[in-house]
């Protein structure tokens, strides 16, 4: 592999930014559609000139925009995005009812195996899956449709189904985050799912702190090696599973503050993962001003700070839950964009950063692709 593509989803458009493997001088080509809101772009894995973007405004709203030669053209493949059945309720904690309904696309998915594949994670809380290449899309009802799906709420950024996660051994099995429900799993492609949120704790967020919905999952990683142990950053907690998600322990450890957005893991190492504290649900900025990436190489637990390159005062940015990435490479690189528009990375799985491109709208997304 002798080059790596940055792909940035932002506030006012999408840039793709690209190196040698060294990983050291970088080009930057963009803003693609210039003052639209770009939620997450994303690459196959299966074919690397073939993209895909969603993209939004107020006044135009959800379109997708897809590329077949690596970013440099796009065609915007449609919105006909079909729901099945009754659109459905769901109920606030004082029992009033609100209908269901559709605002964007948060998360989009492509196939490991398929190119013309993908899923889109969407607010309000549905999965849609699109054999096409994004020119239409069926929604997977078996979701919207469990039981417990009156009890859902939205989380401060909407009832968004933000996280995506195949299981890259098993075809039939999937992962997904809720904000703010929790996590569900497939293991049957998508026809049938179940809560997994034993052991999940939130406290003063809902009437139980144990119930089986409710809870505030910002992001989700696994290593496709271990596919059984999941990692996830929530509204408080950085917590673990050892099997599938059907029950959750604490590693938080030594961390500054379990409040944060992304989790990754390294490309080689699966027990060593990425996270971006940030002081409080309030008050999203780093403590003490000093913008620090967290790494456990022990699973969770037991933290580094890893600081080499990034600002170490006055800083007040915060890293979204779709901001962190990491490309396969050997040493692993890590990547992440801030909602000031900087783009960090470190060619050294931690150790050392450097910023690839300042100045960009509010980052909202950030994706890697290691291409021939």
């Amino acid at each position: 592999m002798s080059r790596v593509r940055v792909l940035v989803g932002t506030q006012k458009g999408a840039f793709i930014v690209t190196s040698d493997a060294t990983r050291r001088q970088w080009e930057v080509d963009g803003p693609h559609f210039g003052g639209w809101e770009v939620h997450h772009v994303k690459g196959s894995p299966t074919d690397p000139d073939r993209l895909y973007a969603a993209q939004w405004t107020d006044w135009h709203g959800q379109v997708i925009q897809r590329s077949n030669d690596g970013g440099k053209t796009w065609d915007a493949v449609g919105n006909k995005f079909v729901y099945e059945g009754e659109t459905g309720t769901h109920l606030w904690y004082d029992g009033t009812p609100h209908p269901w309904k559709f605002k964007r696309v948060w998360h989009l998915e492509p196939s490991a195996s398929d190119p013309h594949t993908l899923h889109a994670g969407v607010e309000d809380a549905t999965l849609f899956r699109s054999t096409d290449g994004g020119e239409s899309w069926q929604e997977l009802p078996g979701l919207r449709s469990h039981e417990s799906g009156p009890k859902w709420q939205p989380g401060a950024g909407g009832m968004c189904l933000h996280t995506v996660l195949p299981d890259p051994t098993n075809s039939d099995r999937m992962f997904i985050a809720i904000s703010a429900a929790g996590v569900f799993r497939t293991d049957d492609a998508g026809r049938t799912w179940a809560p997994k949120n034993q052991g999940l704790r939130s406290e003063g967020m809902i009437p139980d702190p144990v119930a089986e919905v409710g809870h505030c999952v910002h992001r989700l990683a696994l290593h496709p090696s271990r596919p059984d142990v999941l990692f996830m950053q929530k509204h408080w907690d950085v917590m673990r599973s050892d099997d599938a998600g059907d029950s959750w322990h604490e590693v938080s450890g030594n961390l500054p503050s379990d409040f944060g957005f992304p989790i990754h893991v390294h490309a080689h190492e699966p027990d060593t993962i990425y996270v971006v504290p940030i002081k409080s649900d309030s008050e999203h900025y780093p403590p003490d001003g000093k913008l620090r990436v967290y790494r456990s190489r022990s699973g969770g637990n037991e933290w580094e700070a890893l600081t080499k390159g990034l600002p170490q005062s006055d800083c007040y940015v915060n890293v979204l839950r779709d901001a962190m990435a990491v490309d396969a490479l050997d040493p692993c690189g890590v990547y992440f964009g801030t909602t000031g528009g900087q783009v960090y990375c470190s060619a050294d799985a931690g150790d050392s950063w450097a910023p690839i491109v300042r100045d960009l709208p509010r980052v909202q997304s950030v994706e890697v692709q290691a291409l021939p």
